[in-house]
């Protein structure tokens, strides 16, 4: 198989290839990031990532990690987005042994751009599967690094979209950061509740409900969106009167 420096030089090259310096200063600023830009959209980045790994028949683990950390470290916002592609097509490949490495980029992410990606992809998709990684996820929720704490929030995403998941965990946690002043703290207990909302409304309600005097106006607003209208009406008045 090819090494994961080619394949990590390939994919670096592709993207500069495919980027522009307008969007490239368009997207610093809009991410307000220090990070390189090649300017490649999205879709084109996506597409470089699939390309890549249906060009080598999938990567093996090792090959996968290592692509990985190599298109991180280029410190290119693109090649960043290409990993966690990577990551996230091989997430089935995954262990608690990598916990460690995806801790790492996720300290290093410093943008929702990339810290979400990570944690509502391959990190939840790791706490997904027996044995699950309960204990990391515990431990972030106290960090002293908002994204780290996000993380903690977001890994339950897919998983409770689905219906699935484990939501008393969740509740815990965001109650736990409910009287937070950090907008995307409040923000990701908002979205959480907003997906589990689609599958498990009434559970969403009994949780809000007696809270509604300490969420925040993004956190409120983002979770009832999907709530049956008496209950979102409901509970918008009573947090509106507080």
């Amino acid at each position: 198989m090819i090494s994961a420096d080619r394949i990590a030089a390939a994919v670096d090259r592709e993207l500069q290839e495919l980027g522009t310096p307008e969007r490239a200063e368009k997207e610093r600023s809009y991410l307000k990031s220090s990070l390189r830009f090649h300017g490649a959209t999205l879709p084109q980045i996506h597409g470089v990532a699939t390309a890549t790994w249906r060009e080598h028949g999938g990567l093996d683990h090792e090959t996968m990690i290592r692509t990985a950390d190599l298109l991180w470290v280029t410190g290119a916002f693109e090649c960043r987005m290409a990993a966690e592609d990577l990551l996230d097509m091989g997430s089935a490949m995954l262990t608690t042994a990598d916990v460690p490495f995806l801790e790492r980029l996720l300290r290093d992410s410093g943008t929702w751009a990339l810290v979400d990606g990570l944690a509502a992809g391959p990190v939840g998709e790791l706490d997904r599967r027996p044995p699950g990684i309960g204990p990391t996820i515990e431990r972030w929720a106290s960090d002293d690094d908002f994204w780290i704490r996000r993380s903690a929030l977001l890994a339950h995403l897919g998983s409770l979209r689905r219906g699935e998941g484990d939501l008393a965990r969740f509740l815990r946690l965001a109650d736990g950061m409910l009287d937070e002043t950090e907008f995307f703290i409040r923000k990701a207990i908002g979205w959480v509740l907003r997906e589990t909302a689609r599958k498990r409304p009434a559970e969403v309600v009994a949780w809000l409900e007696p809270r509604v005097d300490r969420v925040s106006g993004v956190t409120i607003r983002e979770a009832v969106k999907h709530l049956p209208v008496a209950d979102r009406d409901r509970l918008m008045t009573e947090y509106r009167a507080r």
